[in-house]
């Protein structure tokens, strides 16, 4: 958690600055293949480790690897795809010294480490290695990859070849978006993120866990943040997210909508008028849970964008954006946050090019507000370039109405004076959170309430 995210040329760029500063090509090696060595020899437990080696530099590291594990006792083999291409991959193959295999007629060993292809990989990986892969992977009792699993986009997370899953990934330096970016996430296994001795920063990085403020003596339910939600025809909606404020820390919950009050009855209901949306105490403006599509959620909708508080843009609402209120978004004082999940995105941005963090850091920048790009790998993207990124979601999340505990979880951080990409953040973490502590088949009620208890741990 926490850990900068960096795509396949800001590596370059880092390896680049630890050479300027002294290290080299061989060094760098060196010390990530000692340091993936370690993990696996903890992670064999004295068993035999095949170790797959590419061409390139991350072939390097694997005859590194198999050099440092025999030095230490441990039984170790190694097979290539083909011979070594760079100078440092030949230094690190010689070094190694031992018999070489053929990749397409190595016997599986218990440890598998795949060190065929890393960080930077773009054409599709062949069939034949893809099959041998996935040949020696089934037979293995535990499977590692270096860096990346061979077949995956460093940066878009796309599949390259039908890959199989590993089992740990040891990620060199920093965490890559194809560590939390789909599908390729999901072939990565559990990722640990190996020191090799090199500074690495970016603007993108993991989620991590929130540090929020608890109430203080002096507090009142106006400084612990004023939530208003605006209703509309599906009145369950708004429910739902107005709990998941009051259950996420805010100290007061006004539900804008017609119909019979119902629990919990902390929930404030009055019927919609502008005049509330002028309360100079409102800390976060939420409108879209439930709120419909016709002409008066349209006007409702064009109210909110014409208030001055800071606004959560959610479910409903986003349908009914168009160019005129994205301009009026982008002109607006005060912040933004727009939750929409893949198909509302696409309708109001376009389908696009590049990555899930590239499209949401164009969409943030068009709008002039903070994006969270909801999925199983939800992308946080602000106006300044900064970005986000939450590791996989529990998968029965995907039920109806966990979209508006979300959006009202957000909402009460924004109106505790978090910043709008501290708030988003902080909001994914606190769902993903409370989802991770039911058991399956749990439905959106559940997860409101469970915001409570983490809460007050965070």
């Amino acid at each position: 958690m926490g850990q900068p995210v960096l795509t396949a040329a800001e590596m370059r760029a880092a390896e680049d600055a630890a050479i300027a500063n002294g290290a080299t090509v061989d060094s760098l090696m060196a010390r990530a293949g000692l340091e993936v060595a370690l993990a696996v020899r903890r992670l064999a437990s004295g068993r035999e480790v095949l170790i797959l080696c590419g061409p390139g530099n991350n072939g390097g590291d694997g005859y590194v690897v198999a050099a440092a594990l025999k030095g230490w006792g441990l039984p170790v083999r190694v097979a290539a795809s083909t011979p070594p291409t760079t100078d440092a991959a030949r230094k690190a193959h010689d070094a190694w010294g031992g018999p070489v295999e053929n990749l397409h007629q190595a016997r599986p060993s218990p440890i598998l480490v795949d060190a065929l292809f890393g960080t930077g990989m773009s054409r599709p990986l062949k069939a034949s290695i893809c099959d041998q892969l996935r040949r020696l992977n089934d037979r293995a009792h535990l499977s590692i990859a270096i860096d990346l699993p061979s077949g995956v986009g460093t940066d878009d997370g796309a599949l390259l070849g039908d890959i199989p899953v590993a089992d740990v990934t040891l990620a060199l330096a920093a965490a890559k978006p194809a560590h939390l970016l789909y599908p390729a996430a999901g072939r990565c296994g559990a990722v640990r993120v190996l020191d090799i001795g090199m500074l690495v920063s970016s603007n993108a990085r993991v989620i991590n866990q929130p540090l929020l403020r608890s109430p203080g003596a002096d507090s009142h339910k106006y400084s612990r943040g004023m939530v208003t939600i605006i209703g509309g025809d599906m009145p369950g909606a708004a429910e739902l997210a107005a709990v998941a404020a009051l259950r996420a820390g805010a100290g007061y919950l006004l539900l804008l909508a017609e119909g019979d009050a119902t629990q919990p009855h902390a929930i404030v209901r009055k019927p919609f008028t502008t005049d509330a949306l002028a309360d100079k105490r409102i800390g976060a403006l939420v409108i879209g849970p439930g709120l419909g599509r016709g002409a008066e959620a349209r006007a409702r909708l064009s109210q909110a964008l014409s208030s001055s508080a800071p606004l959560l843009v959610d479910g409903d609402a986003l349908h009914l954006l168009d160019d005129a209120s994205l301009s009026a978004i982008h002109s607006r004082a005060a912040p933004v946050i727009m939750t929409p999940h893949a198909g509302e995105f696409d309708s109001l941005f376009g389908k696009g090019g590049g990555s899930k963090i590239d499209r949401a850091r164009v969409a943030a920048v068009r709008a002039g507000a903070t994006i969270v790009l909801k999925g199983a790998d939800t992308v946080i993207a602000s106006p300044d370039g900064q970005a986000r990124i939450a590791w996989a979601a529990n998968p029965w999340l995907s039920t109806a109405g966990t979209g508006d505990v979300l959006a009202g979880a957000i909402g009460a951080l924004l109106a505790s004076g978090l910043s709008p990409i501290d708030a988003a953040s902080a909001g994914v973490w606190c769902h993903g959170e409370a989802a991770s502590s039911l058991k399956g088949a749990f439905i959106a009620d559940d997860v409101a309430y469970a915001l409570t208890a983490v809460r007050s741990r965070s």
